[in-house]
Order: structure tokens, then sequence, then C-alpha cells
């Protein structure tokens, strides 16, 4: 089992999916914008923090919880039901995960339990357990 957390002034809402795309030369070209290069670079460094020393090869859980940083009329430990969508910040944490080697492909994630709340301490809570 593997378990931290990643504590962040602002936790990164930059989602995978705001991958751009631009023709050259006929041919459509993809590219990360600035801020979703941000987003990858600050979650690559806090992540290669807590790369376990064995490489998971089987299914495992991933159970992870964005803490936001606390606005308005929210109280700590409230759920989160605001944007951004869970599934869109799982996409890039994922891949992040897969490039620092906590396993060799995302798809041995065979349960995924994801939970965004209102936080006095924001970042990003993860845990991963054999299944």
């Amino acid at each position: 089992m593997t378990e931290f957390f990643m504590p962040m002034k602002k936790v990164p809402t930059t989602t995978h999916q705001q991958k751009q795309v631009m023709v050259r030369n006929g041919k459509p070209v993809f590219y990360e914008p600035e801020d979703l290069k941000t987003a990858r670079s600050k979650l690559l460094a806090h992540l290669g923090k807590h790369v376990p020393d064995k490489q998971y090869t089987g299914p495992i859980r991933l159970m992870t919880k964005w803490c936001f940083p606390i606005t308005g009329k929210y109280k700590d430990g409230q759920y989160k039901h605001t944007r951004p969508d869970t599934d869109n910040l799982q996409k890039l944490l994922k891949d992040c995960m897969t490039h620092c080697g906590y396993w060799k492909d995302d798809a041995l994630v065979v349960s995924e339990i994801v939970e965004k709340f209102w936080a006095d301490l924001p970042g990003i809570y993860i845990k991963i357990e054999e299944v």
C-alpha cells in the first residue's frame, strides 16, 4: 500500500482535456498550453517525492481526495460540488503517476474512489492498494 498527502497552496485545476490543436503543413498538431504544462510540472514534482520502491504490476484501487482552498461560505471538509469534474482531474494525475513510475500503465487501476472537498489544508491525498 502507498499512502500520502501532497499539501499545495493551489491545487491544479487545469485538466488533461485542455490540450490544443493547430494545423501545420495541412496536418493537425496537438500541443499543451502553458497552464497545462505548469499543472503537469507541479504534479510531477510533488508525485516524484512519493514514488513507491516497487512499481505496481497487478490490479489496484486508487483513492484520491482533492482538497481545495476554502472560498466563500464553505466549511472545512464540506464536499465541493463545483467544477472541475473529478474525471477530468484524475486523467492528468494518473498520467503523471504513470510517468513517475507508480505503475507501468494506468489500466491497472480497476477501482477508483475520487472525492472533492473544501479544506483548510489544500492539497491531494492519495492511497493506492493492491486488490
